[in-house]
């Protein structure tokens, strides 16, 4: 079935990048499908590899190592999601410059010459960790600026970037609300497989693929049993919640009692890519394959019962 790449408007979708207005830079696609089949939305925030120049050229880190904070070729892996009728939202802005997975001022105060404004949440863990909104260092730990920021320069990437993304976002799961009566969000995600400096498991070995329901607060026990059937039937070493439960997208759009549920899915990045260089290695073919099936699978979920989960 041919797909398109669309955004969502007030009315039909447009055969477009997305943005504001057309001199704003696109920061996301939605490949659409020509048929909606199922109420399940795709979402892959953190493969986006539009790196703005500027910002490359003032950090000490070259374009390889601002890389190694990507999800690289999550959009690739669940391409096949608009040939089964479900949309794929894919970020193009990269996660080293925003991280459409926090709160939206998810901010280190030690980042910025200026005082944050009493809204920013300068007090999680992931702040802590250097892995804001706008994050202090990459996965490896290295830091990305060699200066600090001012907060203007922080609004300015929310508003370009983090904003349009999330409005894409919800246009997408309220059209599938309305259609179906309830929606399940995959939230698509790739980790490093030894736990980094900045990790709860740093220096260890991680499974093949986590599932993150917030402990079972964003998903109901049926979607994740299907998933992790799906994975464990083909050889997966599967685990739930750890070493990630879902981040800002799943706590956010995930509330089961209503008939709506967000999973975060995390694949082990030695399965599909050279870790060092960035590239597809031998096992992108089967991954690929593999999360077709799944895909497949999930455009035959019963809707009834999770509308009432």
């Amino acid at each position: 079935m041919a797909t398109k790449k669309a955004v969502l408007g007030a009315g039909s979708p447009q055969t477009k990048k997305g943005g504001n207005n057309a001199a704003e830079k696109a920061s996301f696609e939605v490949h659409a499908p020509e048929i909606r089949r199922a109420p399940v939305v795709f979402a892959s925030p953190h493969s986006g590899t539009d790196y703005p120049t500027s910002f490359v050229a003032d950090s000490p880190l070259d374009l390889l190592a601002l890389r190694r904070s990507e999800d690289s070729f999550v959009d690739a892996l669940f391409a096949a999601a608009p040939d089964h009728g479900m949309p794929l939202l894919r970020a193009l802005f990269p996660r080293a410059y925003i991280d459409p997975n926090r709160e939206p001022f998810e901010l280190d105060p030690d980042m910025f010459e200026d005082v944050l404004p009493d809204y920013a949440n300068t007090q999680s863990s992931r702040v802590a960790a250097g892995l804001g909104t706008i994050a202090r260092v990459v996965s490896s730990g290295q830091e990305i600026y060699p200066h600090k920021l001012r907060f203007a320069e922080a609004a300015a990437r929310i508003n370009a970037c983090y904003r349009p993304y999330h409005r894409a976002l919800r246009g997408l799961l309220d059209q599938t609300r309305d259609r179906f009566g309830c929606y399940v969000l995959v939230d698509c995600h790739s980790m490093p497989s030894v736990g980094g400096p900045q990790d709860p498991d740093a220096g260890r070995r991680r499974a093949d693929i986590v599932l993150g329901d917030c402990f079972a607060s964003a998903c109901a026990e049926p979607v994740i049993s299907h998933i992790e059937r799906v994975f464990v039937a083909k050889g997966y070493d599967v685990t739930r919640n750890r070493p990630f439960a879902g981040g800002f997208t799943t706590r956010h759009y995930g509330a089961p009692a209503r008939g709506l549920h967000a999973i975060q899915i995390e694949i082990n990045r030695a399965l599909y890519m050279d870790e060092s260089l960035i590239r597809p290695n031998a096992g992108m073919a089967k991954l690929k394959s593999d999360l077709t099936d799944l895909i497949e699978s999930l455009a035959e979920i019963e809707t009834a019962p999770l509308r009432t989960a």
